[in-house]
């Protein structure tokens, strides 16, 4: 679904505000020099740092500026199941191409609790979905059998994987197979 390069953007700031004409010059940037795809609101965007609104407004200006000529995949990860489905029903609604979910942070959720966050958001929300696990910034770590069972989920289209271990990686394709 989702293939090439794909870049993480930052959230340019000026004056203690999101620099929109900065973030869109570097989108133009990104475009022109043939990115395949955009996410806003992710680690690189320090998403945890900013407000509803300043999320909800950097989703905004890269679904506008990029004008479906790469898709955007928005970062609407959050500890709490709720704050996460509004992030993602927010970007659907303003016409991202997908989400970027990163696993609860701070709370360490099991692996069934992990499920059920992920499994909540992609059947309220009918596009594609990509489960971040970054256990480095979250503190959990999904397991390749979490991962294999989410795969099941018609919308969960990938998975970011961020463990850093290659055994690791190496089970999830074994699970899911290479086109996931």
């Amino acid at each position: 679904m989702f293939r090439g390069a794909i870049t993480a953007l930052v959230t340019p700031f000026k004056n203690e505000k999101v620099d929109e004409a900065a973030l869109r010059d570097l989108i133009e940037f990104q475009i022109a020099n043939g990115i395949d795809g955009l996410v806003p609101c992710g680690t690189t965007g320090e998403s945890p740092t900013l407000s509803h609104d300043e999320h909800d407004r950097v989703i905004e200006i890269t679904i506008d500026a990029a004008k479906k000529r790469v898709p955007v995949i928005a970062g609407t990860g959050s500890n709490s199941t709720a704050e996460a489905l509004r992030l993602t029903r927010h970007a659907y609604e303003a016409g991202a191409d997908g989400a970027l979910i990163a696993c609860p942070y701070y709370n360490k959720p099991t692996q069934e609790g992990l499920y059920r966050h992920f499994s909540q958001i992609a059947k309220s929300v009918p596009f594609p979905i990509v489960p971040y696990n970054i256990p480095g910034r979250t503190g959990v770590n999904m397991s390749p059998e979490l991962i294999a069972r989410l795969a099941k989920i018609d919308n969960i289209v990938g998975i970011k994987e961020a463990s850093g271990s290659l055994k690791q990686m190496n089970d999830v394709l074994d699970l899911c197979g290479p086109e996931f």
